[in-house]
């Protein structure tokens, strides 16, 4: 969908305007494509928050509607670079099986001499063989093409990616047999042509279903940005012994605006293999750990890392009586606690109308609760629904350390 230079200009004149009350009350020159400027002023904001290097080019064009929601942000394409660039070795060609929008080739494609970007669909080729050149990326080459038939005779030294995670009906999957395609069946083929794969999987994947079923997995990353789980990161390798899922070192990465990553590597053998201390009570401090690390599973080996003992088997909160300053999550001063009956609560509460509620193993919603408390959304108070390591339930009241 490329855009003549009638609608270019248009675009450039109205840019910040309201693309609703453009459609409705703009009446542009001729040759405007009005239907086509309205789209692009649109997807250029949501363009802005998701990827602000490509939003800051005057030419670049934005894809259809579905191809914008569904590709990276640039915080996680980012990191995607980073994982590469850590390997190190030779990296000389890169192919991009499945390059959607483009936002991964693009950000990945600076550390390799030749990039091929692979794309069945007609329009994101047309689209990313305008927006590579306008961002200085003139040695991706576009191929319109199944992933399946590109690895025929295909020799690189990585290889991208990023099965699709729709049905037929556009409804969601989260299997990777379901995804299209299917990597279970492909992995062989796939580290014939390069020894080093990098998948990126539904973030709703069971992890260590996919580490069993995938033979070559040298490393797993859970990659969340502020705290709301975006990705799982599988990086095959042709050397790597296979049948060993248990020992995959999963590396949980929380990225934050404005504040450094939170980061937190473990295996399933050690999760496994690790103590796990049960307080008696809320002590000083109170953990919650970030969204990375509750998709990733890892409960008992934070406690080993940090210093912290679990409220309750179930629970995943945490607490001490030394404050651990780097636990990978949100940090809160315990003000007080108590079980649920009227005149405690009460106490606890001291006429509080407004915080910001949680449970954790509580039998009841949020929105129950917030009913029964008669609690309003917001404030600096934080409260806790949980259950204890002797099997009661609790209200526990804080404030951020």
């Amino acid at each position: 969908m490329l855009l003549n230079e009638e609608t270019l200009r248009f675009i450039r004149q109205h840019a910040a305007d309201d693309a609703r009350t453009l459609a409705l009350h703009a009446h542009p020159e001729p040759g405007v494509d009005l239907p086509a400027a309205v789209a692009q002023i649109a997807g250029r904001k949501v363009l802005a928050d998701k990827v602000p290097t490509w939003a800051a080019v005057d030419d670049i064009v934005c894809p259809p509607r579905l191809s914008l929601e569904q590709c990276s942000s640039e915080a996680t394409a980012h990191h995607k670079a980073g994982i590469v660039q850590r390997f190190g070795g030779k990296r000389q060609r890169l192919a991009d099986l499945t390059g959607g929008l483009g936002v991964d080739c693009s950000f990945l494609a600076p550390l390799f001499e030749e990039v091929d970007y692979v794309e069945r669909q007609e329009v994101l080729c047309e689209l990313a063989a305008h927006n590579f050149p306008r961002l200085g990326l003139t040695h991706i080459r576009v191929h319109r093409a199944e992933a399946t038939e590109f690895l025929e005779g295909l020799s690189a030294d990585w290889i991208f990616l990023d099965p699709a995670r729709r049905d037929a009906h556009g409804g969601k999957t989260v299997a990777l047999a379901d995804c299209e395609p299917d990597v279970t069946r492909l992995e062989d083929r796939l580290l014939a042509c390069a020894p080093r794969v990098l998948l990126k999987l539904s973030p709703m994947l069971d992890l260590t279903l996919a580490l069993h079923q995938l033979g070559r997995v040298c490393e797993a990353h859970v990659v969340a940005v502020d705290n709301e789980c975006k990705e799982l990161l599988l990086v095959l390798e042709r050397d790597c012994p296979a049948g060993d899922a248990d020992r995959v070192p999963i590396h949980c990465t929380n990225l934050r605006s404005g504040a450094p990553a939170q980061t937190f590597t473990f295996t399933r053998q050690a999760e496994q293999n690790a103590a796990c201390p049960l307080a008696e009570a809320p002590g000083i401090y109170l953990y919650e750990p970030n969204a990375a690390l509750l998709k990733a599973g890892a409960f008992r080996s934070l406690t080993q890392a940090y210093g912290v003992s679990k409220l309750h088997p179930s629970s995943h909160l945490y607490t001490s009586d030394c404050l651990a300053e780097d636990f990978p999550g949100r940090r809160f001063r315990i003000v007080g606690w108590s079980g649920f009956g009227k005149k405690e609560l009460k106490a606890l509460l001291g006429g509080e109308r407004q915080a910001n509620l949680s449970v954790r193993n509580f039998p009841a919603p949020v929105s129950e609760l917030r009913k029964r408390l008669r609690l309003a959304d917001g404030g600096s108070i934080y409260l806790f629904a949980t259950t204890l390591s002797d099997g009661r339930k609790a209200l526990i009241r804080a404030e951020k350390a």
